[in-house]
């Protein structure tokens, strides 16, 4: 559960080409594809502008199909399955059969994703307590180490609890933080740990202080940039419906908050990109 776009604004203009990049975390369903030529028309804008490769994100079992099958639509694409914090009261026996088999696709990269969000329960009409949401967690955490495949995690407004469960659990042995927004303070502990950051458009958003404290302690491999879109449109598109092709936005304004050169965060991200997800013969 992300800021979702108003719906109200035309799609951000393509940017100046920037290559190469790979989206670490997208969702292309809520994108509106919602076939495999709406996903190629996607991978193709993105192709335009630098970005050559994806990987969707699933948040509940529909998705968790689907991403699959758009992974197999289109060779740019790879993806994630897991049950979305959120929607952890979804977990039954019966799903969890499911998103084990996905979770054996060879073009699934990761477990994903899963974590705590402490920010919903009681905003949002259905959404899993904290207690179910940890539990959920533990079993994705399981799932990750009997894979080998990288945990994606969610976290939203909750530092403590993720740090509680991963250290009762056991991390698996590589550890991604989507859209990380926590502070200084966390991003120590994440890097001390040899976790993965993955930055979107919100840190362009100049009321994330925190976020923008912590970007420059992330060293360059362990950092990744996507967009989680079609949410979280870098500034001054914010507000407007996100896609793959806008993540050059993104890392010209990390850049720019790093001091450095636009094209050797995109090498250095996608290089550690295609290490973390087991893309290098593709992108060495």
């Amino acid at each position: 559960m992300s800021e979702k776009p108003s719906g109200r604004r035309e799609p951000p203009p393509p940017p100046e080409p920037l290559t190469p990049l790979i989206d670490a975390h997208t969702h292309l369903d809520a994108c509106g594809a919602t076939d495999a030529a709406a996903v190629t028309a996607i991978l193709d804008r993105a192709a335009a502008v630098g970005v050559q490769a994806v990987v969707t994100i699933a948040d509940d079992l529909e998705s968790a199909r689907w991403v699959t099958e758009a992974a197999d639509a289109d060779e740019r694409v790879y993806a994630a399955v897991a049950l979305h914090p959120t929607r952890a009261d979804a977990l039954t026996d019966e799903a969890k059969t499911v998103i084990e088999r996905l979770a054996d696709h060879p073009r699934v990269v990761a477990i994903g994703e899963t974590g705590l969000d402490y920010y919903w329960p009681g905003k949002l009409d259905g959404c899993a307590a904290p207690d179910t949401q940890r539990d959920a967690f533990a079993w994705h955490i399981e799932l990750a180490k009997r894979t080998g495949k990288p945990l994606m995690i969610h976290n939203r407004d909750a530092d403590d609890g993720v740090l509680d469960v991963l250290a009762a659990e056991g991390a698996p042995e590589t550890v991604i933080f989507h859209c990380f927004s926590s502070g200084p303070q966390m991003a120590r502990t994440c890097v001390d740990n040899g976790w993965l950051l993955s930055l979107s458009g919100t840190v362009s958003f100049k009321n994330a202080k925190a976020l923008r404290e912590a970007a420059p302690l992330i060293p360059a491999g362990q950092l990744l940039v996507e967009t989680d879109a079609p949410f979280l449109t870098p500034h001054p598109f914010r507000g407007a419906p996100n896609e793959p092709y806008c993540l050059p936005y993104t890392v010209r304004a990390l850049a720019g908050l790093l001091g450095r050169h636009a094209a050797d965060v995109a090498q250095e991200t996608t290089s550690t990109a295609a290490r973390v997800y087991g893309l290098a013969s593709c992108w060495s």
